[in-house]
Order: C-alpha cells, then sequence, then structure tokens
C-alpha cells in the first residue's frame, strides 16, 4: 500500500483516527465513518495523497461506502505502527547508520554521475587533440587512412575545425556577420 508515501505526522494522526473511530472504505465519507484519509485530517495529518485512497480502496475491493472488516482494519493499524517503528528504528542503532551510510554513497554516486554528465570547460592548452576516453589508447594513426572515419563528423580533423573556427572568428571581429562559404552560396 502507500502508506511508505505519507508523512510521518499524517501516518500519526491516520493511526489515532482509525483507533477513535469508525472507518470506512470506498468514500471519504458517509453516516457510518470517515476513511482513514479524512480521519488523519481531522486530527492534523494535512496531507492530500490520493494515491493512498485508490489503494485503500483496492485493498478492501470497495465499491460503495461501507465499514470495513475487523480484518482490514487490522492490517491498516498493523502496516501504519510498522511504518512509525520503522522511522523510529531507522533514527538510532545499527539500522539507522547502514540507511544514513547507504544515502551517503548514494549522494556521492549521483554527484559523480553529474559531473561526468556536464561537459567539462577546460583552457585551450589542456585540451587533448583526439576525443579517446581516459585509458583508450589513440588509435588516430591508425585510423587516419581509412576512409569515413573522423573524429569529427563536419570536419575530419581537429585542427581543420579549429582553423575554421578561427576563421569566422576574425570575420566575426571584422564586421562581416557571415562566413566566407554562406556568403558565396547566396549569391546563386
Amino acid at each position: 500500500m502507500s502508506i511508505e508515501a505519507l508523512p510521518p505526522a499524517t501516518k500519526q494522526a491516520m493511526l489515532e483516527g482509525v483507533r477513535s473511530g469508525p472507518i470506512i472504505a470506498g468514500a471519504y465519507t458517509s453516516p457510518d465513518g470517515t476513511c482513514p484519509m479524512l480521519a488523519a485530517h481531522r486530527r492534523g495529518g494535512r496531507t492530500s495523497l490520493d494515491t493512498f485512497a485508490r489503494a485503500w480502496d483496492g485493498y478492501t475491493r470497495a465499491h460503495r461506502p461501507r465499514l470495513v472488516t475487523e480484518r482490514e482494519l487490522r492490517t491498516l493499524r498493523s502496516m501504519l505502527e510498522a511504518s512509525l517503528g520503522e522511522g523510529e528504528a531507522a533514527a538510532t542503532g545499527a539500522l539507522g547508520r547502514a540507511i544514513a551510510e547507504h544515502r551517503q554513497v548514494r549522494e556521492r554516486e549521483a554527484r559523480s554521475a553529474a559531473a561526468e554528465a556536464a561537459p567539462a570547460i577546460r583552457p585551450a592548452a589542456s585540451r587533448r587533440t583526439h576525443a579517446t576516453a581516459p585509458g583508450d589508447p589513440d588509435r588516430s594513426r591508425e585510423l587516419r587512412g581509412r576512409p569515413g572515419w573522423a573524429w569529427l563528423r563536419v570536419f575530419r580533423r581537429l585542427d581543420d575545425y579549429e582553423a575554421a573556427l578561427a576563421q569566422t572568428r576574425t570575420q566575426e571581429a571584422g564586421g562581416s556577420k557571415r562566413p566566407a562559404a554562406l556568403a558565396g552560396a547566396s549569391s546563386n
């Protein structure tokens, strides 16, 4: 059920509501009682989580408002108590330390994955002249003569790309808004 998604305050309020009043399934409220979510809401657990309501009605298989059975009530109560107990146990003791360590490892992995995904901006002097991954051998000499092979798609070589980029920058600095190759193409 979606009890784990509820905040601890809402779980506590729901547990109080389940213990104190008649609980129904199949509706939010009826003359017979209230659903667990409304019982929690009336006791300060201000959470609007419709997935719990759908899960609760699915579990009870209620198609119309009715009082829950003793078994359904016991199940809900025990799930709430277990969920609250796990939260308290997780805060202290060996389990709490293990959970904290696990979270730190996951955060570290997420940070390193984000760092790998972000493009690295390096000064021009430290840029590599070929696109190999760290640890991969440089095969540019071996593959240079192979037709169709290139590190870059538009330019065959990085130095050709850098020369074209430098030419474009000098033309832009000189006042020309378009590279010479494009300027000649528009005269046709």
